[in-house]
């Protein structure tokens, strides 16, 4: 991947970014068997339901409350919660306000590169 290297990424959450039209990704940090990122929320964004084969995904909630879907069951979750999505599982995560939303992401494996 083609992130930099580093070890430590000092309060991530100052990292996102957030756009009107629809939810902000910021990538964090990629190693070869592991990725992180940033899922940001402005109130009212989601990002649908979907899965990954062949990967685990990890929801860290850093700022903001939110909505975890995973498989059947739905959630609220705040900073501080910490949500699985197990390989091939269908998972979703929403902002339905009143305040933004920042979840950290973590992948295992990696996304493959995006092009």
């Amino acid at each position: 991947m083609s992130l930099f290297w580093t070890m430590t990424i000092k309060n991530a959450a100052s990292r996102a970014v957030f756009r009107a039209e629809k939810m902000g990704k910021t990538d964090l940090l990629a190693g070869e068997q592991l990725f992180a990122g940033l899922n940001c929320f402005e109130p009212g964004q989601e990002h649908a339901l979907h899965a990954h084969p062949g990967q685990d995904k990890l929801y860290v909630v850093l700022e903001g409350q939110g909505e975890a879907t995973v498989g059947e069951q739905i959630e609220r979750v705040a900073a501080g919660d910490v949500v699985l999505a197990r390989d091939g599982v269908s998972h979703a995560m929403s902002n339905p306000g009143p305040a933004r939303l920042v979840v950290m992401t973590v992948m295992a494996p990696p996304p493959r590169k995006r092009t």
